[in-house]
This record gives structure tokens, C-alpha cells and sequence, in this order.
């Protein structure tokens, strides 16, 4: 299967044009001038659970507006990645907008591509900026899945699709089933799935202790409501999932929970949770015009194909091409944020593709602090800019898997 996957993509060679070339500065580059997110929370019980998806997008887009001090007018086109609200979501992300202070002149869409709905907003208006049709461009994701998560997000589908086509019915497969096929297919221990999502909880505790945090997350006003039934106003700062004490002794003592043979579980896989983010790009001049800030440059993307019942592989193919395409190796990359849906799939695709694990995630990563779906691609950006800013490195990749099988991956460059 591997093998087959490698030929569908080895086509993809990268192009002797691509706009953003790593080391060379050009005023046509698509650079960064913000990336900021929200805290994630967990689902219903955190402190989101009383927001809804627009209330915590547009204390993001207030957090990018107030960091940059830009003028809103020169938004060309806004994207947000989100993946289960009705409608596309497409009526929350324009109030979210409007009521962060955007003029009604500022565009804006959503996009779904699952798992990559955020990253797949940012290279969106990325490539609007590098083909000039805007100037100016928010790529943003968002996800409330304490109010959008559940059976009724699952649209109907076709029995006769599924009977006549084996792959098809295949996209209809859970998710947590997904995670037993790569582990069992590619015989990933329960051991390796608990050492690596206790891992993430270490590693998501020291960033917490040491403040790492902090340069990427948006405080935002929350009304919670407590055990008594009481309201009140709080400050949401800190990622609420981070359980500190977790260790890979005590996940081995929790039950599957999607094949009583299994080997996934509520603690080796990503939580549910809500938040936002939001990346501000534009071209490297007109950065310059205005007098603002460079965080970190956009180089390329890669989406591929890989088998739905397997879908969670999706990053061991992806990343490869996306860093092809960069005029890259897997060892020029100094930080890689693979998303970690299910600790099998993030443990497959870091082994598949070589990459020293202390390279991986080096805050933590999904298991640890959440997936809000629609969110997790654009949040990646904000967690790798400042951390390689931290680090003194330049290369980053951020990568996911996509339910019904696919992988998304990009490149970025830290100035």
C-alpha cells in the first residue's frame, strides 16, 4: 500500500518557480505578520463551553488587529477553516468579522477540508496573495465542538455508493476504528501509543511552567457557569486539557474505547475541545510599506490521497512532498507539528518519515491540550512561529491528517 501511495505522489517534484524560496528573501514572498490563537478548552466543560464558535473567532481577529495596530480596511479576504457548524459556519465567520472590527468591504468565506480546514485557510489566501488577486489576508480556523460535535453533524450518505464502492464506504469508517487499523496494519504497541501521548502531556506542562505559551494565546473573556448554576465572567488564558501527572503507567490502565481488543483510548487520543486562530499574511513589501513585523515566511503545501481506512497516515506522505517541493530534506527541518488525532497515526507517520522525535511537537501537541477541528491547522502555525523563534531555528512543518483519507502538510521559514 506504501508503495502505491509513493507512486501516486512521485509526480509531484517541486517547481523551479515556486514563489518563496527558503533562505532568499524576495519582496513577492507571502510572509506572516501575525499568527495568535485562543486557548483550547475542553469540550463542555472548559471554559468555551458557553461560547459560541463567532464569540471566540472574533477575540482572535480582535487579538491579530491589536497586535499588528493594521488598518481593517486593508483585508482584502478573510478564510476560516471549520468543520462542523451548519451552514459551513459561514454566517458565524462574517459576524465574527464584522464584530471584530473588519468593514462590511472585507470579505470572507469558509472552507472545510476537515482536520486541514485551518491550514488549508491559510494556503488559500496565501496563494490569493502570490497570484495578486489580494493584497491583504486572514487565513483562520475555528471549531466549537461543544455545540457542533456529535451525530447530528454527520451528513447522510449513500448506501448505494457505499455497497458498489469498497474505498467509499471506507470514508464512512470512525475515526477511532481509523486509529485500530494503522495500529494494528503497521503494528503500533499500546506501549509506544501511551509513551507518546504521556509524552505530549510532559512536554505541554513544561511550555505551560515555563510561559512558552504565552506569545501565541489570546486572553479572551469567557462566562462560565458553575456547579450551582451561577454565572460569571472569566479570563481564558491556558490551555484547560493539560493533565499534569500523566504518565505512561497510568494510561496503560484505561480501557479501549472503540474496540474492546483495541488499543486506542480516551488517553492516547485527541481531546474535543473549542478555539480559534487566525495567521495575518501579505506580500514581503507591502509588510514593508506599512512598517510591520515579520514573524516567519510561507514556502509551500502538499495535500495527497492516502486510504480512507487508514486515513490517519496521512502526514507520512504528505510532509515528504511538501518538503520536495521547499527544495528540502526531512533533515533540514528543524520543528515539526504533526497533529496528533491518535497517538498510532502520529507515532506511524513520525517513524515512517525519520524524523528525530524530539524535533516533534516540542510543546505538546493534540493529546494534550485538543483538537478543535476546524481550528488545529491554522493553530499549528501559531504554536511553531514562536518556537522557533525560542529555539534560534528557521525551518517548520505543520501537518495533519483528514478524515476519509488524506494528508495535508506546509513549510514554513521563521525571519
Amino acid at each position: 500500500m506504501a508503495s502505491r501511495i509513493q507512486q501516486v505522489t512521485s509526480h509531484l517534484s517541486p517547481s523551479d518557480n515556486v514563489a518563496n524560496k527558503v533562505g532568499v528573501k524576495s519582496p513577492e514572498d507571502v510572509v506572516i505578520v501575525s499568527a495568535l490563537r485562543s486557548a483550547i478548552t475542553r469540550a463542555r466543560k472548559g471554559g468555551f463551553a458557553g461560547s459560541l464558535p463567532e464569540e471566540i473567532l472574533s477575540g482572535v481577529f480582535k487579538g491579530v488587529l491589536e497586535q499588528t495596530k493594521i488598518d481593517p480596511a486593508l483585508v482584502n479576504d478573510i478564510a476560516v477553516g471549520n468543520v462542523l457548524p451548519a451552514g459551513g459556519g459561514a454566517t458565524n465567520a462574517r459576524m465574527a468579522a464584522l464584530h471584530a472590527g473588519f468593514p462590511e468591504t472585507t470579505s470572507i468565506n469558509t472552507v472545510n477540508r476537515q482536520c486541514s480546514s485551518g491550514l488549508q485557510a491559510v494556503v488559500q489566501i496565501a496563494t490569493a496573495i502570490q497570484t495578486g488577486i489580494i493584497e491583504v489576508g486572514i487565513g483562520a480556523g475555528v471549531e466549537s465542538m461543544t455545540h457542533n460535535y456529535g451525530p447530528q453533524s454527520l451528513a447522510p450518505s449513500s448506501d448505494k455508493i457505499a455497497e458498489s464502492c469498497p474505498a467509499a464506504a471506507d470514508c464512512l469508517v470512525p475515526m477511532g476504528i481509523t486509529s485500530e487499523n494503522v495500529a494494528a496494519e503497521f503494528k503500533i504497541s499500546r506501549e509506544k501509543q501511551d509513551a507518546f501521548a504521556a509524552s505530549s502531556h510532559i512536554k505541554a506542562i513544561e511550555a505551560q511552567k515555563n510561559g512558552w505559551f504565552k506569545e501565541e494565546i489570546v486572553p479572551l473573556e469567557a462566562v462560565v457557569t458553575d456547579k450551582d448554576g451561577n454565572e460569571k465572567t472569566v479570563i481564558v488564558d491556558r490551555d484547560d486539557g493539560v493533565r499534569p501527572g500523566t504518565t505512561a503507567e497510568k494510561l496503560a490502565k484505561l480501557r479501549p474505547a472503540f474496540d474492546e481488543e483495541g488499543s486506542t483510548t480516551a488517553g492516547n487520543a485527541s481531546q474535543v475541545s473549542d478555539g480559534a486562530a487566525a495567521v495575518l499574511l501579505m506580500k514581503r513589501k507591502t509588510a514593508e510599506k506599512l512598517g510591520l513585523k515579520i514573524i516567519g515566511k510561507y514556502i509551500t503545501s502538499a495535500v495527497v490521497g492516502v486510504p480512507p481506512r487508514v486515513m490517519g497516515i496521512g502526514p507520512a506522505f504528505a510532509i515528504p512532498v511538501a518538503v520536495e517541493r521547499a527544495g528540502l530534506t526531512i533533515n533540514d527541518v528543524d520543528i515539526f507539528e504533526i497533529n496528533e488525532a491518535f497517538a498510532s497515526q502520529a507515532v506511524y507517520s513520525v517513524e515512517k518519515i525519520g524524523a528525530p522525535i524530539e524535533k516533534v511537537n516540542p510543546k505538546g501537541g493534540a493529546i494534550a491540550f485538543g483538537h478543535p477541528l476546524g481550528c488545529t491547522g491554522a493553530r499549528q502555525i501559531a504554536t511553531l512561529l514562536p518556537e522557533l523563534k525560542r529555539q534560534g531555528k528557521k525551518i517548520g512543518v505543520t501537518s495533519m491528517c483528514i478524515g476519509t483519507g488524506m494528508g495535508m502538510a506546509a513549510v514554513f521559514e521563521s525571519e
